[in-house]
């Protein structure tokens, strides 16, 4: 898979750091493309977690999301990575993300990892 660059994602300084609070933003518009077949995938992501120093800002978190939409990549495959690049930036306390993958052949799929604490 060739996915979007981490670098699109920018931070700024967690106004509250020494509280444990959640953040959540939910993209209801996700695109990808089947690496199969090349048909788009449709799905919601979930970004929670708990932050440290840094926040993700929103804009650029969009746009990273948004550049998934021409990448041909598994289901697994592009949660993880997200997982992976938000972690890689933000060293976050806690980070979790969901994606709740629209319907394909009568099956939906819900693809959720997992960063921070036990499951480093």
């Amino acid at each position: 898979m060739t996915a979007p660059s981490r670098d699109i994602l920018e931070v700024f300084d967690n106004p509250n750091p020494e509280r444990n609070y959640e953040i959540v933003h939910t993209a209801h518009e996700f695109t990808s493309l089947c690496p199969l077949t090349g048909h788009p995938d449709f799905a919601t992501i979930e970004v929670a977690y708990v932050a440290d120093a840094k926040c993700v800002e929103l804009k650029s978190l969009k746009l990273y999301l948004q550049a998934y939409r021409n990448e041909g990549a598994f289901y697994e495959a592009v949660i993880n990575r997200i997982c992976d690049d938000l972690a890689a930036v933000l060293d976050p306390r806690q980070l979790e993300v969901t994606g709740d993958f629209g319907v394909r052949g009568g099956i939906s799929s819900v693809i959720t990892a997992r960063h921070g604490d036990d499951d480093d």
